[in-house]
């Protein structure tokens, strides 16, 4: 729920309250900010930034599609030799952000990250149209390419060689942020923004609220 309350100054202060259902849980919460996104945002409301890094903390961060939500965390899919796939595997924890610009809004999540079971990547690779199966197998994801050509008679080939089922390869794998922390932001007049803190404990999640 979101009221505006009048405070004592001629400004009005936005007072952020989650509705009871989703007062102590964060992933509820997230779960109708995300519904409310698909409503108005005109292209792809689940997409997020991932940041990742080396054991030496150097950061690098794209924009990538969430699959699933579920008690596990947040899932994406990927090649795990990319250049964010090497750098999860040296150091498998990341940030999220979400952004939903119609909705004035924004979540972060914080957490480690586990690779999903081949089972699961081999569900989700064919549930995927034939021409992006065929894509995700001919790039050589985040390493150097002589010319769009090749690329393109590599897709051509591999069209050739699978005519009907294109295997999954084992690089291609799925992911899951299992979230240790998830914050709500939410844009207030005059810079007076609304931010929430979940961080998850052994009881289950602690709310706080933080200065904008």
């Amino acid at each position: 729920m979101e009221t505006v309350e009048q405070a004592s100054s001629e400004h009005p202060v936005r007072i952020f309250e989650p509705a009871e259902a989703s007062a102590t849980d964060p992933i509820a919460l997230f779960r109708q900010w995300l519904d409310a996104a698909s409503k108005t945002e005109p292209n792809d409301p689940n997409a997020m930034a991932i940041a990742t890094s080396t054991l030496s903390g150097h950061p690098s961060v794209r924009m990538v599609l969430m699959k699933r939500l579920d008690e596990r965390g947040f899932s994406f899919y990927t090649n795990a030799e990319s250049r964010k796939g090497e750098e999860l595997e040296a150091n498998p924890n990341a940030s999220l952000c979400f952004h939903w610009k119609t909705q004035r809004r924004q979540v972060r999540i914080d957490g480690p990250v586990e690779m999903l079971s081949p089972e699961d990547s081999d569900e989700y690779f064919h549930s995927r149209s034939r021409r992006s199966q065929i894509g995700a197998v001919a790039s050589n994801q985040s390493h150097p390419l002589a010319s769009r050509q090749h690329l393109e008679r590599e897709a051509e080939a591999l069209a050739a060689r699978f005519p009907e089922i294109i295997p999954r390869p084992d690089y291609w794998r799925g992911f899951v942020v299992q979230p240790s922390a998830i914050e709500f932001w939410q844009d207030g007049p005059d810079r007076l923004h609304d931010r929430m803190l979940y961080t998850r404990t052994a009881g289950g999640w602690t709310r706080t609220r933080l200065y904008p």
